[in-house]
């Protein structure tokens, strides 16, 4: 039996930086779940935890604002599914 191989296209398996995203906002809420963050509130602690280019242009994508849990979850999860990397770097809860 032959098997037939076909090479992966770009971004079809988990980066290395899978689940990152999430880490970064169980940062961010570690004090509480209902406060609020802004969007420089995120993009800090993205550049403190040395994420990749592609996470921060996702938070830098945020729209300015005042952010609780779920409605950053909501923005950022909608962000990663435009671009088509909720394979790549996962959603966040």
């Amino acid at each position: 039996m032959i098997r037939r191989t076909q090479a992966m296209p770009s971004g079809s398996k988990p980066a290395a930086e899978y689940g990152e995203l999430q880490r970064l906002v169980d940062e961010l809420y570690a004090q509480g779940p209902s406060q609020a963050v802004s969007r420089m509130d995120a993009l800090v602690r993205a550049e403190v935890d040395d994420l990749s280019e592609d996470l921060i242009e996702i938070i830098e994508l945020l729209p300015a604002g005042s952010y609780h849990r779920g409605k950053l979850c909501d923005q950022l999860n909608s962000i990663i599914t435009a671009h088509g990397w909720a394979y790549v770097y996962g959603t966040v809860e």
